[in-house]
């Protein structure tokens, strides 16, 4: 496991409608993960000097269509390659902020790794936790941690502290179980449920 990234200090996570509100906050490292054809956000227009990355992938578990007929992206192994080296451009004093449409899943799934990145011996379970309390309805998409697991020589681990998290939120928001399987997510839910 890479030992050499710092631990991030100052981060935050939300969703594209909440973009504005944190350009005063000295955001210095943006990683935006944007549905496909989606221009770059008018607010970074206001924001400070800062080093943004920005990839394009769906918020999906696999390939399909969206409701519009459209081909989806999934998040694949470059993705999770790509946000980890976005994670090796950090250091200490960096204040990163990860954003995808709503700040749910996508961008705390890609939060989580880079948590785990930079912390390689704290265990999952508290790196989910710490995620859990800065966004307390994550979702973090769990294709995406699959990889990141692989990636980081976690063995399962982040995969399992999600899944944890998962069935909290199904206990939290039951209603959620119906709106993934409907979004094509049932393999999140079933595996939650267990």
């Amino acid at each position: 496991m890479p030992s050499s990234d710092p631990a991030l200090t100052l981060h935050t996570v939300c969703g594209l409608e909440e973009l504005s509100g944190h350009s005063a906050g000295g955001v210095s490292h943006v990683l935006s993960l944007l549905d496909p054809g989606t221009p770059e956000p008018d607010a970074f227009g206001v924001y400070g000097e800062h080093r943004r990355t920005t990839l394009h992938f769906d918020d999906c578990l696999g390939p399909g269509t969206t409701k519009h007929g459209r081909a989806l992206v999934p998040p694949e192994p470059a993705h999770v390659a790509a946000i980890l080296a976005f994670g090796h451009e950090l250091d200490g004093a960096a204040h990163v902020l990860v954003h995808c449409h709503y700040g749910l899943s996508r961008s705390t799934a890609a939060l989580l790794m880079l948590f785990a990145q930079g912390e390689p011996g704290t265990e999952a379970s508290a790196l989910v936790e710490k995620l859990h309390a800065l966004r307390e309805p994550a979702w973090p998409n769990a294709r995406m941690t699959a990889f990141a697991d692989a990636a980081l020589g976690r063995g399962g681990s982040l995969s399992e502290a999600v899944r944890r998290l998962h069935g909290l939120q199904l206990q939290v928001r039951p209603h959620l179980a119906d709106l993934l399987r409907d979004l094509g997510r049932g393999e999140e839910v079933d595996a939650a449920l267990r």
